[in-house]
């Protein structure tokens, strides 16, 4: 790949992230905030401490600004994220949690805490889910995440025999039970969870790519390459047993899945391991991260 080639899709991988932190942003800001929407995630807690603090301190009068608060959650979650998981994005995600936290914190100082759309708590949902959605498939697309609390969700996932999807879905709606208990209002959770709903599926409906590949992998280097996979990388696989229809000779094959993100850096390691290893792959099923919110 030459030089120019990587400058253009690090730029449109970028431009995409810009988009998608100003989308994020604009969701929090002029839609969910506020009819205190909670919608999961590191921003959902966010808002909740957004007005719980409202008079607390001095120099934050109208509440702790959404933007910095969330900063505080994604920084230690992201350290997490290269401890536990080996983040491969790091850079990327650090710029991206960084862009929607000033987004979010300039557009909370240009506009204030006004709606978009005064008293219609179900335009502010599902507008607000939408463009959230639209955000976060930019991000996506730039192969890109904004940790949150997506990295939590797959760290306990990694330790326990739960789903991740499973994990994220009662990470997320602690928190927006957590609205409940705050403000006491039932309306709180029931928009809350209608936003996240709508935003699954504008994710859903724009990530055409399945993130998960089907990888295969070739190499005399078996024991050496699952090291990699198991302890440095943080993933798993299994074992194929096969016949090479030349020379007959019995080999190991290493099936795994694995995100799409993370395949480039798989195949560095691997080559750096055995330079003449086989790496094929395929589109997959599997419950992968969610928004990373």
């Amino acid at each position: 790949m030459t030089r120019n080639t990587i400058l253009k899709k690090n730029a449109g991988a970028y431009s995409l992230i810009v988009i998608g932190a100003f989308l994020q942003a604009l969701s929090y800001v002029i839609f969910l905030a506020p009819f205190k929407i909670v919608p999961g995630g590191v921003y959902g807690i966010s808002i909740v401490l957004h007005y719980v603090t409202k008079g607390f301190f001095s120099f934050f009068p109208d509440g702790l600004p959404m933007g910095a608060t969330a900063l505080c959650f994604n920084i230690p979650l992201l350290f997490l994220a290269m401890k536990k998981l080996g983040l491969s994005s790091g850079p990327k995600t650090i710029v991206t949690f960084l862009l929607i936290s000033i987004f979010t914190d300039t557009i909370s100082y240009v506009l204030g805490n006004q709606p978009l759309v005064e008293n219609d708590h179900f335009i502010a949902c599902f507008y607000g889910g939408a463009i959230l959605g639209l955000g976060v498939t930019c991000v996506f697309r730039a192969e890109s995440t904004s940790a949150g609390t997506d990295v939590l969700a797959r760290v306990i996932a990694n330790n326990t025999n739960m789903k991740v999807s499973n994990m994220i879905i009662i990470i997320d709606s602690t928190i927006v039970v957590l609205g409940l208990i705050v403000f006491q209002d039932w309306a709180v959770p029931l928009y809350s969870w209608f936003t996240i709903f709508v935003f699954g599926k504008i994710v859903e409906m724009f990530q055409v790519e399945n993130p998960s590949r089907a990888v295969f992998i070739v190499s005399k280097k078996t024991q050496e390459i699952k090291e990699l996979i198991v302890n440095k990388m943080q993933m798993r696989g299994t074992f194929l047993h096969g016949r090479g229809m030349y020379e007959g000779k019995e080999k190991e094959i290493i099936f795994m899945i694995a995100e799409r993100k993370d395949i480039p850096k798989l195949k560095n390691e691997i080559k750096e391991i055995d330079k003449n290893a086989f790496l094929s792959t395929m589109h997959a099923s599997k419950d992968s991260p969610a928004t990373g919110r």
